[in-house]
């Protein structure tokens, strides 16, 4: 099935929120007699902010005109740590604790009667020691009862667990596979971490990337990397045993993981994955998507979408996948990228959305006509597919907080419903309650 599929810094990042207007004011009404399906929809209050607040709600029908997210009684209201939603199945996790914001996962349960509240919660084997860094609780599910993650406390180590019981049921150590990579010269490396920032199932593999940071501060592993390329492990599930490493050459960076599809399957199983470039401060430069084929474990050397395809300058980056069918759907940047206080890269309307056909080349990208440049999707669920539907995230510094359905044979994009209370949309999904 379709991924819908914590911001690292924002300002280095990127900044959520999402989706938005309709015609009518009101609130989408229960009706319990519909059955079992529901539409969970996550809103954050303060998308600034590395702890943001906001709310989880669910409703019984798919929303439509523009409503309000803050249903009483029954919304989850976060005060900080409404971030890092990712959705399995019916199942919906979060990487950060509702109430605290503490590094993690946390499990959202929702009842019959469309009440959300937050469940168990699986924590770092060592809270101070997480808290020094970013990323603990990025996670991936192989099957119900069985899934993989990373925690700071021990960073060469890939932590299994139990998604049904949310328990920890052991773990990986891959301190060798990470190690055979580092010469004694290599001693401006500060930082070394496994899946810390990108863990995916494929064919019975799971994937890995290595850190190699020059930082030992919370930035640790972003943008601080070491190597010019991206190394990824590959490790045998049905053994527990690692297998090889492979690497995406002269990349920079791999995509930070939060509530955006990162990386994407397509309908026929190759993986698509970004990374984000070489700039330290997060603005491009060498960005690319590249692939590993359904039936490989390598990358695909004859496949590789660069940044520079779209424009020479090569001055920004990709910040999300989806792709469907051969179609890719990606946002990039319509000018040049600018970090740090009054930078545009979170703030501005500079982020456009295009497709793109895989399998032509030269690569054509055509932008999709109907919503608007907005502010930055890299840290959202920017492109999502509910009910046959592909939503696009359409938000903008101006006011547009919307999902805009996607019309693939026309290439163009209309206004499904807004948000109007409760701030920016960073989750939707579908599912079904006992």
């Amino acid at each position: 099935m379709k991924k819908t599929s914590f911001n690292f810094v924002l300002s280095i990042v990127c900044s959520s929120i999402l989706w938005g207007a309709c015609t009518s004011d009101k609130t989408p009404e229960p009706d319990i007699e519909q059955g079992q399906s529901k539409y969970v929809l996550m809103t954050v209050t303060d998308r600034t902010q590395q702890n943001g607040g906001g709310y989880i709600s669910a409703y019984n029908e798919f929303p439509s005109g523009s409503f309000s997210n803050v249903v009483g009684g029954k919304s989850l209201q976060g005060v900080r740590g409404m971030a890092g939603w990712r959705p399995y199945g019916n199942w919906i996790f979060k990487m950060f604790r509702s109430a605290d914001a503490s590094q993690g996962i946390e499990k959202i349960e929702v009842d019959r009667d469309g009440k959300v509240t937050s469940g168990q919660f699986i924590s770092s084997k060592n809270p101070t020691e997480a808290a020094k860094y970013l990323g603990t609780g990025n996670f991936v599910i192989q099957h119900e009862t069985a899934g993989f993650y990373w925690d700071a406390a021990e960073p060469l180590k890939i932590q299994k667990f139990n998604p049904l019981e949310m328990k920890n049921t052991g773990t990986l150590d891959l301190t060798a596979a990470v190690n055979q990579n580092i010469k004694d010269t290599d001693t401006g490396i500060k930082f070394k971490a496994i899946g810390q920032k990108f863990l995916a199932i494929k064919g019975g593999k799971l994937y890995a990337n290595i850190t190699y940071g020059t930082l030992s501060s919370t930035q640790a592993g972003f943008f601080d990397d070491y190597f010019p390329d991206v190394y990824i492990a590959v490790i045998d599930l049905a053994t527990g045993q690692y297998e090889k490493t492979i690497k995406i050459a002269d990349a920079g960076s791999i995509a930070y993981i939060n509530d955006n599809a990162m990386y994407d399957f397509d309908t026929n199983g190759d993986l698509y994955i970004v990374t984000q470039g070489k700039h330290l401060q997060g603005l491009g430069g060498k960005s690319k998507i590249v692939r590993i084929q359904a039936n490989q474990t390598d990358i695909d050397k004859d496949w590789v979408l660069k940044f520079s395809d779209f424009r020479a300058e090569d001055n920004g980056k990709f910040v999300g996948v989806f792709v469907k069918n051969g179609q890719m759907i990606v946002t990039l940047n319509t000018e040049s990228l600018s970090g740090g206080q009054g930078g545009n890269i979170n703030s501005k309307d500079i982020w456009k959305y295009y497709s793109i056909d895989v399998n032509k080349k030269p690569f054509v990208f055509n932008a999709i006509q109907g919503i608007p440049t907005g502010i930055n999707p890299g840290a959202a669920v920017a492109v999502v597919e509910v009910d046959g539907k592909i939503l696009l995230r359409g938000a903008t510094a101006t006011g547009t907080n919307a999902y805009f359905e996607f019309n693939a044979a026309t290439n163009t994009a209309t206004k499904s419903f807004e948000v109007n209370q409760g701030g920016t949309v960073t989750g939707f999904v579908k599912i079904k309650v006992k």
